[in-house]
């Protein structure tokens, strides 16, 4: 692999990884187009460990948030009064809401990892063509959730399930339904074509989050998956620099984390407005063209 190489598929991983259009259905495309028929699995897994790192510096309140969270929770101390108290934000507004996301991002964890088990053992056998079946797949879930999202919108708003100021009232946290669907919807996003942010967020869309919820803890959520993948995988570390070498292997890291912080942060913005429907305009006509030519 070259320099070259290494940082187109870095930018590709970083753009794809957040948007909701399947990183590794686009990094199996182009690792296709670039002639790369023999790039170790854990490559990938590498370039998604440089995106998670932006995951985390975008979202570093939120996640220090449930840290202390998580250390007032063992050490059994309680929050008093007003204080740390975010009545709009569902995550970590409180303890109470910090101690529920905590849970739900284990059952997330753990229901996506044993869907991940049995997927991983049939990735090797699939054909692009599957792939491109998935860019369908995931265009169809993301305009499903953004019409049941618009549809409980304005339900929420005909029963004043909004503030005096216009915002929508915070639920209590995430409840273990919700962490169950998004689990599930997480372990689908595990085969290629299917955009792992995009079934997760819909998942969180179809369970009841508002929008920016459920962006932000598609996001979260992620960050054990991504380490889960990687550890399974560490064994191999050392293949990916014989086989690559080494610096492709850091210029593509370094290209997938500033593509992939730039990314988050666009399609945040497009989250919050409701838009996430657009992308299905991109998703079906790549997934029609890939059953075609693949």
């Amino acid at each position: 692999m070259t320099i070259i190489q290494g940082i187109v598929l870095g930018i590709v991983q970083g753009i794809t990884e957040f948007l909701p259009v399947s990183s590794s259905g686009h990094l199996a495309a182009m690792q296709k187009l670039l002639a790369l028929n023999d790039v170790p699995l854990l490559f990938d897994i590498v370039l998604h460990l440089a995106t998670l790192a932006a995951v985390i510096l975008y979202f570093r309140k939120t996640i220090a948030s449930l840290f202390v969270v998580l250390w007032r929770w063992i050490m059994r101390k309680e929050v008093t009064g007003k204080a740390g108290v975010d009545a709009g934000d569902v995550l970590s507004g409180n303890d109470e809401r910090g101690r529920r996301t905590i849970i739900a991002v284990f059952v997330t964890t753990l229901i996506t990892g044993a869907i991940g088990v049995f997927t991983s053992k049939l990735i090797p056998a699939l054909s692009l063509k599957v792939t491109a079946a998935g860019f369908l797949a995931t265009a169809g879930l993301l305009v499903l959730s953004a019409l049941l999202e618009k549809r409980r919108t304005n339900a929420e708003t005909a029963t004043a399930a909004f503030d005096a100021h216009g915002t929508r009232k915070a639920h209590e946290g995430i409840s273990l339904v919700q962490a169950a669907v998004i689990g599930l919807m997480q372990g689908l996003g595990t085969l290629p074509g299917i955009s792992r942010s995009g079934s997760t967020i819909a998942g969180a869309l179809f369970g009841g989050l508002d929008r920016a919820a459920a962006g932000e803890y598609s996001f979260i959520v992620s960050i054990p998956a991504i380490l889960g993948a990687f550890v399974l995988e560490v064994k191999d570390l050392d293949k990916v620099g014989t086989a690559l070498g080494i610096v492709p292997v850091i210029a593509g890291s370094a290209a997938a984390f500033v593509s992939g912080y730039i990314a988050l942060s666009f399609l945040m913005k497009i989250i919050k407005r409701g838009r996430l429907e657009w992308f299905a305009f991109y998703l079906i006509p790549l997934g029609i063209a890939g059953l075609i030519f693949f």
